[in-house]
């Protein structure tokens, strides 16, 4: 390969632009630690989006979430957040996100807003109907009858944002509940 006289021009001309433009565009010290809300209390948790588990610091004022951002000492984004990450304040403050459980009754059309104890009777009351109607107490296994005490018709369904711990429970509660059907969404 052959250079030519163009050639060393251009490379030339390219870096002396490149130094003048440092010298005359000096870098600015970040102005971050000045532009923090004051009289913020501060916290951190995780992004509550996928199971990255990226690392937010949120902060509130006067019991209202005001900010939530990147949490630089986060070992898993090291500050960045994704773009859903990143609107997580704005689904937060959303006029559309529910703040009480609806109810749509057997052949209704329309929600209705309940209170947080009517919609736990309703689950408890769903739950106990379903286990008592299909609870299998034995099974047979030949000329032998051997425990079973299961239901088939219950199933648990984890998410990526729980913890260990939280599925640790959630899984105990399956068992508690007499199921087998403990699953993960992401393997489904």
């Amino acid at each position: 390969m052959s250079v030519g006289r163009r050639e060393i021009f251009k490379v030339l001309a390219t870096g002396g632009a490149g130094v003048a433009l440092d010298t005359l565009l000096p870098p600015q010290a970040s102005r971050a630690a000045e532009m923090r809300l004051a009289g913020a209390k501060e916290f951190t948790t995780v992004c509550n989006f996928c199971s990255c588990g990226c690392s937010m610091v949120g902060h509130v004022i006067e019991g209202k979430l005001v900010n939530l951002e990147g949490d630089p000492d986060g070992v898993v984004n090291e500050g960045s957040l994704c773009v859903k990450g990143a609107a997580a304040l704005a689904t937060h403050d959303s006029k559309q996100r529910l703040t009480l459980p609806r109810y749509r009754a057997p052949g209704s059309d329309r929600w209705t807003d309940i209170s947080w104890d009517e919609a736990l009777d309703k689950i408890a009351k769903k739950i106990k109907s379903t286990r008592d109607a299909t609870w299998t107490a034995t099974e047979k296994d030949g000329d032998r009858e051997l425990p079973a005490n299961r239901t088939d018709a219950i199933a648990f369904l984890g998410g990526a944002q729980n913890t260990n711990e939280e599925c640790y429970l959630w899984n105990k509660m399956g068992r508690l509940f007499g199921t087998n059907y403990v699953e993960h969404q992401a393997r489904l």
